[in-house]
């Protein structure tokens, strides 16, 4: 990497656990927008013991551009033209607009979609339960290829899934009725996951928490009349990676802003976009939020966080 402005896109985890069940899981990256020339990407890999290095170029959020889907596997990402900025979330609203991606949580209350988008909801979705380090879960759905990567990316600690559903519209219809009749939400707020890793719950609660939610939605679907899909019991594999962030050992909240300044530290562990950052001359892990980072310039390079001047106050 040089000095060159990127634009992040976010933490990404590619690729499956093996068949094993036994693995490292997948190979977690941030991704990284060129500005110029072009816009190619580029990946900064978020192994353990990487060193990871940056300025925040300003305080602003930048649009991402939008998605074209082609297919269940084929799609196009769309540079926002005018790099306006982000509006909405990551997009300014022309490119919201326009982004066929948005279209896909109306789509099982009949809303239209394009052919390509179509083709993609009418592929085989997973149903799960997912609990994060505090105990909060939700219920989500996954495509068949985002099966295992959807968990990881959003940080799971635990999580299984209930039921195998035809194709896009029959998944979000079970979905809202599990949040409906079973009180599960279907998002959790990346604050909370933040905070929860700070002080995570024993594996062994957030499994037996998690157990027990999965058999009081597969008994809630055994009932219902929605057809297209059946029940299954399978847990989901965690990447071996983020064992260091849900082991139950106190740490603290990374202690600088991450929408301006210079950032600098080492990676011990990843769980979702969480990262274990070892600050030099600290002698502490602290919780770092790398999705904080999505829709910013940075500036990659020879950077360090600044020791919090009195470390004291974090006890």
């Amino acid at each position: 990497m040089t000095d060159t402005r990127y634009l992040v896109h976010g933490v990404f985890w590619d690729g499956p656990p093996a068949a094993s069940g036994r693995s490292d899981g997948g190979s977690p990256v941030l991704r990284l927008q060129q500005l110029s020339p072009g816009h190619g990407f580029s990946e900064l890999r978020l192994h353990a013991g990487a060193r990871l290095g940056f300025r925040v170029a300003d305080g602003a959020k930048h649009c991402l551009g939008h998605t074209r889907v082609f297919s269940a596997s084929e799609r196009e990402h769309v540079p926002c033209p005018d790099r306006f900025p982000a509006a909405r979330g990551s997009q300014c609203e022309s490119c919201f607009v326009v982004d066929d991606s948005r279209l896909i949580h109306d789509f099982h209350r009949g809303g239209r979609v394009p052919p390509g988008l179509r083709s993609y909801l009418m592929q085989p979705h997973w149903l799960y339960v997912a609990t994060f380090a505090h105990g909060a879960s939700k219920i989500g759905t996954a495509s068949q290829p985002r099966k295992w990567n959807r968990l990881a990316e959003q940080g799971a600690v635990v999580a299984r899934y209930v039921a195998l559903a035809e194709d896009g519209r029959v998944v979000r219809l079970l979905e809202d009725m599990v949040t409906r009749e079973a009180g599960l939400a279907q998002q959790v707020r990346a604050a909370a996951k933040t905070a929860a890793l700070t002080d995570p719950r024993r594996g062994d609660e957030l499994d037996e928490l998690n157990r027990r939610l999965a058999e009081k939605v597969r008994s809630l679907l055994a009932g219902t009349a929605v057809g297209g899909f059946e029940t299954v019991d399978e847990q989901w594999v965690r990447p071996g990676q983020a064992a260091g962030l849900c082991q139950a050992t106190p740490r603290h909240a990374y202690p600088h802003d991450m929408d301006g300044g210079s950032h600098g530290f080492t990676l011990g562990a990843l769980c979702g976009s969480h990262g274990l950052a070892a600050i030099d001359g600290s002698g502490l892990d602290f919780v770092v939020n790398l999705g904080l980072l999505k829709a910013r310039l940075i500036e990659p390079g020879e950077f360090s966080s600044e020791v919090p001047a009195v470390q004291e106050a974090l006890f």
